[in-house]
């Protein structure tokens, strides 16, 4: 019998949608709400390899065909005007497809739907760009390896989807020197060596307007995950960044001692601490950006804005998101272009006592160093972070005549939670003046509260106290902040205490903090 839809269950299914939608995020440049998918698209393609235990590294462990979907998703790309390509599970649950570098075309999105992921090669001689270095590390400071998505000069293109791009990072490498003796991270590790890592990139998109990324999950890079670049207009909105996943480690980030990539090559079990440069998402000198209603736990920055030489990076948004393990919501540390006018909304970060995790962080220095203004961080809850407050202006040992200056920067509305393995954390506030220039931070610690523990001035990074740096404080915070900030003339340090204009708010936290297991089933945590 055809059921017939009355003007209730109507109402009753509408109701259901809205209270899953997400609401509209006010941005600079207007009102953006929830992106949809595309209505036409070109080519459906079905996936031909199984994951088992989350893993296809038995498929392509003979080495024998490193990339077989590589061919078909491309000629579908090249061949697709104004729509999508869609990657989808086979009939008998063929979930992967394995490719090595694709290259995204303008009016193009990739689709990775529900249950289906795109793997990449773990053969180095598919990414080589002519070095040939690709897969080894070494004295030599080029970029020997192409990313696995690729793209320049791209409008109104896009990767969404329920599915996953996993970058293997973990999976033993196949030829070269180190096949079958290190995998893309242990290759990585050779950094802390003083080496130059030759790894790949999940995804680098230069130049272009209109991106979308949209429920999309990204995993295990060896390198930086999502790098678009000198954008007009990006909206990442509900994607997941996690490295590693399950399948490279242990519940909880339980490796055994011993197994670790500091400790053992090929290593067995890997951390967000040992899988080195593995940025989660890295706009660079891009305007009217939104990242929003996101997840991201990796073993860099959470969220690392580049505003290097080129477009100022400017008009930028992030709401309500969720970071993990990581090293904060950071700008820099190139910011010789600019970076002004950011707005971050509504974040939650719990940092798990990592010892490297920053939360707000802005860093440089004088061989990268520009204007970074009107920065407002309106809407915090933080908790197990070593170093809540980084604005640093000093990050490299280097120096050069590229002065970084940090004005306008304003804390409100931020509550820390403390009782992890560092207490309240630590608070790193330099701001610069050497080689006759006098640029000091200009901070603005409105409504800044700390719960337990109260936060130390830097100490444990081996750096001075505060330097050259203007702090006013707001009603909210001068609790905690009389006993730990001083006027120190010597160190151009000036403290004020001030009224706000609004009454003080105390932001609620107690249901801030979600288990990222519960919304990615394979997140260690």
């Amino acid at each position: 019998m055809r059921h017939i839809m009355t003007p209730v269950s109507i109402l009753a299914l509408m109701a259901a949608f809205s209270a899953h939608a997400e609401a509209p995020v006010d941005t600079m440049w207007g009102k953006i709400s929830e992106p949809s998918y595309p209505t036409k698209v070109c080519a459906t393609l079905t996936g031909d390899i199984v994951t088992k235990d989350g893993s296809i590294d038995w498929y392509d462990a003979d080495g024998k065909s490193t990339h077989p979907d590589h061919d078909r998703i491309q000629q579908a790309i090249d061949g697709c005007s104004e729509g999508a390509v869609k990657l989808t599970v086979g009939t008998k649950g063929e979930d992967g497809f394995l490719t090595g570098p694709i290259t995204l075309k303008s009016g193009v999105t990739l689709w990775v739907d529900k249950g289906a992921t795109l793997y990449a090669s773990r053969d180095p001689k598919d990414y080589e760009n002519g070095p040939g270095d690709c897969g080894i590390a070494n004295t030599e400071g080029h970029k020997s390896c192409h990313s696995l998505i690729e793209g320049r000069a791209l409008k109104n293109s896009g990767i969404v989807g329920e599915g996953r791009i996993d970058g293997r990072g973990g999976s033993m490498i196949l030829t070269g020197p180190n096949a079958g003796k290190r995998s893309w991270w242990d290759v990585a590790w050779q950094s802390k060596q003083g080496l130059t890592q030759h790894v790949f990139r999940l995804l680098q998109l230069d130049g272009g307007e209109n991106l979308t990324f949209y429920r999309i999950t990204f995993a295990n890079s060896p390198n930086f995950h999502l790098v678009p670049g000198s954008f007009t207009g990006i909206t990442a909105w509900g994607i997941k960044i996690l490295t590693p996943s399950l399948v490279y480690t242990r519940p909880g980030y339980a490796c055994p001692e011993g197994t670790t990539p500091d400790k053992l090559t090929p290593a067995t079990c890997f951390t967000p601490d040992t899988v080195k440069n593995t940025d989660g998402f890295d706009p660079s000198n891009s305007s009217n950006v939104l990242l929003a209603y996101s997840w991201i736990s990796t073993g860099d920055d959470n969220v690392a804005v580049k505003a290097g030489k080129g477009l100022v990076s400017k008009n930028q948004v992030y709401a309500h998101n969720h970071f993990y393990y990581g090293h904060g919501m950071s700008i820099g540390s190139e910011t010789n272009g600019g970076a002004e006018k950011f707005l971050i909304t509504d974040l939650v970060l719990d940092g798990n006592d990592s010892p490297s995790g920053n939360g707000l962080r802005i860093k440089s220095d004088s061989t990268r160093g520009g204007p970074v203004a009107n920065i407002i961080y309106d809407g915090v809850c933080m908790r197990n972070v070593h170093y809540p407050m980084v604005f640093d202006t000093h990050y490299g040992d280097k120096t050069g005549q590229l002065y970084p200056s940090f004005t306008g920067i304003v804390v409100r509305d931020f509550r820390y939670i403390s009782g992890g393995k560092y207490g309240g954390g630590v608070l790193d506030l330099r701001g610069f003046k050497e080689d006759g220039q006098t640029l000091p931070l200009d901070l603005f610690l409105d409504t800044v509260q700390w719960d337990g523990a109260q936060p130390a001035v830097n100490g444990g990074k081996g750096k001075d106290a505060p330097f050259a740096a203007h702090i006013s404080v707001g009603p909210a915070a001068a609790a905690w902040a009389k006993p730990l900030f001083k006027d120190s003339p010597e160190n151009d340090v000036t403290v004020s205490f001030v009224a706000t204009r609004s009454s003080p708010r105390l932001r609620d936290c107690s249901q801030a903090f979600v288990s990222y297991k519960s919304v990615l089933a394979d997140s260690p945590i």
